[in-house]
């Protein structure tokens, strides 16, 4: 009896120690994401990760999540591909951290990786217009008009009169040699706004 007396403290006690420790921790993490807000709206980003690095826990998805924004905008890309992508495989579904990931990334030049990710959110998220236009700017910025083209008319099928689906859907179509096409868009683009540059650019070069 006095065996089980015993052991059954000391559960109690590890018990009562583990709850005051996941309280200390939760108010530690407060106070690590409070003060990193507080040193990147100075601008420091280096510093800001000092107070997250205190707590770091490679199982926190939101630790990984925020260390891979600040070393992006610290210039540390290859660093925040890293911890977005500990974020990734902690939540393999998180959008979220697959755009984050798309920064350093993009920043890096690895262009078919972008592709990738924008791919793998679609596959999620088929009507995610956000990754379907900036995958459609990534053809688009190689010339590969007959990629981006269906993208962008996905992404004005759901927005009909959304200004930059129209006006990028408008020049895709005119580099494809659609002019008909292109000449409805830029003049829907210019009901959205009047004087839009680009779209009247397009318009004199269908004259």
């Amino acid at each position: 009896m006095e065996f089980l007396r015993k052991k059954t403290c000391l559960i109690l006690f590890l018990l009562i120690a583990l709850s005051g420790k996941a309280q200390f921790s939760q108010e530690a993490l407060e106070d690590a994401f409070s003060k990193s807000y507080v040193l990147e709206k100075n601008g420091d980003f280096k510093a800001s990760m000092d107070p997250l690095k205190k707590v770091y826990d490679e199982s926190s998805y939101e630790i990984n999540l925020r260390l891979g924004w600040l070393n992006y905008n610290a210039g540390l890309f290859d660093e925040s591909i890293i911890f977005y992508g500990k974020s990734l495989e902690l939540k393999p579904y998180s959008e979220e951290a697959k755009f984050g990931q798309i920064l350093p990334k993009a920043a890096l030049g690895r262009w078919d990786e972008v592709v990738e990710l924008y791919n793998n959110i679609l596959e999620i998220n088929p009507n995610n217009t956000v990754a379907m236009y900036r995958l459609g700017l990534v053809y688009y910025g190689r010339k590969d008009y007959s990629q981006a083209l269906p993208l962008f008319k996905k992404v004005v099928d759901l927005y009909p009169f959304g200004y930059d689906g129209l006006l990028i859907l408008g020049w895709t179509s005119y580099f494809l040699g659609n002019y008909n096409q292109a000449k409805v868009l830029f003049n829907k683009v210019l009901l959205y706004n009047p004087n839009d540059e680009s779209a009247t650019e397009g318009l004199q070069l269908l004259k």
